[in-house]
C-alpha cells in the first residue's frame, strides 16, 4: 500500500501485512484490557477478625444482661472488627504474548489508516523547547485535540515543549513503547518517515 506524506510529493510504499491489516476488534479489547490491567497497583489490603489487634477476651458475660451474646470485638459485626473477605495485595496481570500484542498494534494502525487519522512527515521538530512553538506548528497542520507523535527517538527540545500539554503524546518507535491504549484513544497520529520504517520492521 502506499500513504502520501502531509508536507511532500513523496509516497511511502509500506507494507500491507503491517498497515492494511482487518480490524480483529476481540484480540484489541484483549490487549487494551491487559493493558490496564498491568498498570493496576493491587496494594489494597486490609485486616481479617484474628489479624486485628484485640479481642482476647469475652466482652461480657453470656448470659444476664440483656445485650446480644459476644465472643470477642473483633467480630466482623462490630464497627472495630476485622473484615469477612479482607482485600490483599494481588497482581492484576495478565499474560499477553508477543505475538498477540504485536497483532493487536497492527490492527490499530490499520484502522488508524483506513480513518485518516494517521499523518506522515519526513520528519518533526521544534526550533526551541517551548510549548507556543509546538502548539503552533500543531495549529499549521489542523491538529487541536489529543495527538500521539511517534518518532525515532525524541529529542529533548520535543520533550520539554510537550510535557505541559496533556493532550501531546509522545514515543519512539520502539513497539514498547508504544501501547495500545494511547492509539485507540487518541484523535491523530503524527508518525515520521524513519519512525514509519522501524514500526513496519518491528511489526511484521
Amino acid at each position: 500500500m502506499e500513504l502520501k506524506m502531509i508536507n511532500s510529493k513523496k509516497k511511502l510504499d509500506l507494507a500491507d501485512e503491517v498497515f492494511a491489516c482487518e480490524f480483529n476488534e476481540a484480540l484489541i479489547h484483549q490487549v487494551v484490557t491487559a493493558y490496564m490491567a498491568a498498570g493496576r497497583a493491587g496494594t489494597k489490603s486490609q485486616k481479617t477478625r484474628a489479624e486485628v489487634r484485640g479481642g482476647g477476651a469475652k466482652p461480657w458475660r453470656q448470659k444476664g444482661t440483656g445485650q446480644a451474646r459476644a465472643g470477642t470485638i473483633r467480630s466482623p459485626i462490630w464497627r472495630t472488627g476485622g473484615k469477612v473477605f479482607a482485600a490483599k495485595p494481588r497482581s492484576f496481570k495478565q499474560k499477553v504474548n508477543k505475538k498477540m500484542h504485536k497483532g493487536a498494534l497492527r490492527s490499530i494502525f490499520s484502522e488508524l489508516i483506513r480513518q485518516e487519522r494517521v499523518l506522515i512527515v519526513d520528519d518533526f521538530q521544534i526550533d526551541m523547547p517551548k510549548t507556543k512553538v509546538l502548539l503552533k506548528k500543531l495549529n499549521d497542520m489542523n491538529i487541536d485535540g489529543n495527538v500521539v507523535i511517534i518518532t525515532n527517538s525524541v529529542e529533548e527540545s520535543l520533550y520539554l515543549a510537550a510535557r505541559n500539554l496533556p493532550q501531546v503524546q509522545l514515543r519512539d518507535a520502539a513497539t514498547s513503547a508504544i501501547d495500545p491504549v494511547i492509539l485507540v484513544g487518541t484523535g491523530k497520529v503524527i508518525i515520521t518517515e524513519s519512525a514509519v520504517k522501524e514500526l513496519e520492521g518491528l511489526l511484521r
